[in-house]
């Protein structure tokens, strides 16, 4: 094992090594301390490996040979620590590959970043200016290898403006597809169902509003393809035609400080709506009537004053199945814009805030919070992530259904000492357990409620299967770190809704096993910034049997599919009580403007006049009955809340929701 002299010593043995300008002149270095006395240099390290994007303008360069392999360990948090980013390559000055990166991982906004490296291999590390060009010192450490318990094997994309922001499906195939953005155009890596990545660029009105802050995909219009929330200065919907062969620009005029972004269905009624936190003032959301109109809203979900507002993450933590929303709040100090929120769904159309009574209530910092069913007994628990320690560290919270408890003793996460304002949970192995991805680390969760940190080469970032093997791959910048792990078994589920928006999401899909049960709740956006995979996938370990999949859709549909093949995909249609037809869905009922105050519009693929329209309250009561003289109700003498509307037509009972103002 390697002695490594005391910080201060180190610093006094601070190699006096001058990094140069470029790659082909950069300076050899070994393990060790060494100085940067500046980041100026001519050449721009690129690709980019480290998080958060384009905007360098500086670099400079070190070339490292090892005498033997090593698990090696950069660290900018030595001395005086700058906002400091690093990059490492492999192969030669004119083709470089990412190997590894970071920003952020270590205090203070210092970079820490650990990866392998093999005897005799020339590996060139690089820093960049993207925040700041101040001087700074670095350590070189060398380890035994350490072989890493999760594998990931870079896949660089080809050349394209824009930050990798997304890993979703585009086009409808219900394959993750890479998204790569500017102000200016839409650059899509799309899956093919052969394998591979197939690279097209989509110009776009220059966009008012860039995501500079976050990004969000889901299908607002409801013509079955996928569009884009930029969330910047205020919101930019980039709305995908009916074939995903070009994207018109819709920007909205109010002025936002926007941060998480998300695609939910505030109201319930079938279509798509916008929620963005908003960081100085009360938070706000877009409501689709589906006819193509987005009203503005604020408050009402998260009204502190001056704002404080960062993670929005939507999930049904009390098994209700509608949706609820947790806010992760980094204002600092003790005011309420730093304390988390929890908004419990009562499924009228109004929400309560619980934080305090579930115990959620904190002013820790965070940027996100990582939910998830860690212990896999049917409900959701929650990491909240810290983005500084000033107000306390990671934590785990334990739902115990009438509150969370806080069992991060002894769990892992009161040890990890780095911090980030990403936090995220996959199954990354694949053996039936969550795992959490943030703090410079990738935490295994071992099964019992405790997790182990390994150093991985991605960093967070958009997180879905791009090569279709059943494994969760990552995307950082320009390269897509594909899951080198094979041999525990899966089940992927996509979902078709019909009722509900066309993506599910707000669904929660849950899978049946002789061994227990798992649970995924459909989202769009988690973490702080990036959009991942709308499908749910599950790690079965060594189980090679599923007994059931059941989805709980938000239009109170539930479908199940019953011991659907492992190491598979089952997509499912809402309505169909199976994923494994190709019976078309049923065609729709139609209702508009939504929310509605006195007359309520219907319209659907046949004529409506002469049927039969029913209205159910939220508890499936009907609260009247009539015959459709004219495709129009009037429901002015109804009291505010949210409703069903059921029509039988040809022999089909058609419904959808609306809201009641």
């Amino acid at each position: 094992m390697k002695h490594h002299l005391p910080l201060v010593a180190a610093l006094a043995a601070a190699l006096p090594t001058a990094a140069q300008n470029t790659c082909a002149t950069a300076v050899p270095i070994t393990a060790g301390v060494h100085t940067v006395p500046n980041v100026d240099g001519s050449q721009v390290p690129t690709p980019v490996c480290a998080p958060n994007g384009a905007g360098a303008t500086a670099g400079e360069w070190y070339s490292y040979t090892p005498t033997g392999a090593y698990t090696v360990t950069i660290n900018t948090a030595i001395g005086p620590v700058t906002d400091s980013r690093v990059h490492v390559y492999t192969g030669g000055c004119g083709a470089l590959s990412c190997l590894a990166g970071d920003d952020d991982s270590g205090p203070n906004l210092s970079a820490l970043v650990s990866f392998n490296v093999a005897a005799g291999t020339t590996y060139h590390i690089a820093f960049d200016n993207r925040w700041s060009a101040s001087g700074f010192a670095f350590s070189l450490t060398e380890a035994p290898l350490v072989v890493p318990v999760f594998s990931f094997t870079p896949l660089t994309l080809p050349a394209s403006s824009g930050s990798s922001l997304a890993a979703v499906d585009m086009n409808g195939d219900h394959l993750d597809d890479v998204v790569r953005v500017t102000d200016t155009q839409i650059t899509i890596g799309h899956q093919q169902s052969g394998g591979g990545l197939v690279q097209t660029v989509f110009p776009t009105t220059q966009a008012d509003n860039s995501p500079s802050w976050s990004l969000a995909a889901g299908d607002l219009d409801g013509n079955g393809q996928n569009d884009l929330l930029y969330a910047g200065g205020g919101a930019t919907f980039m709305l995908a035609n009916a074939d995903a062969t070009g994207y018109t620009e819709m920007s909205q005029p109010e002025w936002i400080f926007c941060q998480r972004s998300n695609y939910v269905d505030i109201n319930n009624d079938g279509h798509l709506d916008a929620f963005i936190c908003h960081d100085v003032e009360p938070n706000v959301y877009y409501l689709n009537d589906g006819q193509g109109n987005l009203t503005y809203y604020q408050g009402g979900l998260g009204d502190t004053y001056d704002g404080g507002n960062y993670g929005s993450i939507w999930v049904d933590y009390d098994n209700d199945h509608d949706v609820d929303l947790f806010i992760a709040k980094c204002r600092g100090g003790n005011g309420p814009a730093n304390i988390d929120q929890l908004h419990r769904n009562n499924g009228d159309g109004t929400w309560t805030e619980v934080a305090a009574l579930m115990n959620l209530a904190d002013n820790q910092q965070s940027w996100s919070s990582a939910w998830g069913d860690y212990d896999n007994d049917g409900d959701m628990d929650v990491v909240q992530g810290a983005s500084s320690f000033t107000n306390g560290g990671h934590k785990l919270m334990r739902n115990d259904g009438s509150t969370f408890t806080n069992v991060t003793s002894a769990s892992g996460f009161d040890a990890l000492t780095g911090m980030s304002i990403e936090w995220i949970t996959h199954d990354f192995d694949n053996d039936g357990w969550l795992d959490v991805l943030g703090g410079g680390r990738l935490m295994r969760n071992n099964g019992d409620m405790t997790f182990s940190p390994h150093t991985v080469v991605p960093t967070n970032g958009p997180v879905g299967d791009l090569n279709n093997d059943g494994y969760l791959d990552i995307v950082n910048s320009g390269t897509v770190h594909l899951n080198a792990l094979t041999g525990n078994n899966w089940l992927k589920v996509t979902l078709e809704g019909t009722v509900s928006n066309t993506n599910g999401i707000g669904a929660r899909v849950e899978i049946l096993t002789p061994t227990g049960t798992q649970i995924r709740d459909i989202r769009s956006g988690d973490g702080f910034r990036y959009m991942s995979t709308l499908n749910a996938h599950f790690g079965l370990g060594s189980e090679n049997q599923v007994d059931q999949v059941t989805i709980y859709w938000p239009s109170g549909i539930v479908d199940i599919v019953s011991t659907p093949a492992v190491n598979g995909t089952v997509h499912v249609i809402e309505g169909l009580s199976t994923g494994l037809a190709a019976t078309p869905p049923q065609p729709r009922l139609n209702t508009y403007p939504n929310p509605a105050a006195d007359l309520l519009y219907l319209s659907a693929e046949s004529p409506l006049r002469n049927a039969t329209a029913t209205i159910l309250n939220a508890s499936g009561q009907p609260v009247r009955r009539t015959m459709l003289h004219e495709p129009v109700l009037d429901i002015a003498d109804i009291a505010p809340g949210v409703y069903v509307v059921q029509v039988a037509l040809d022999g089909v009972l058609l419904q959808e929701r609306f809201v009641k103002r």
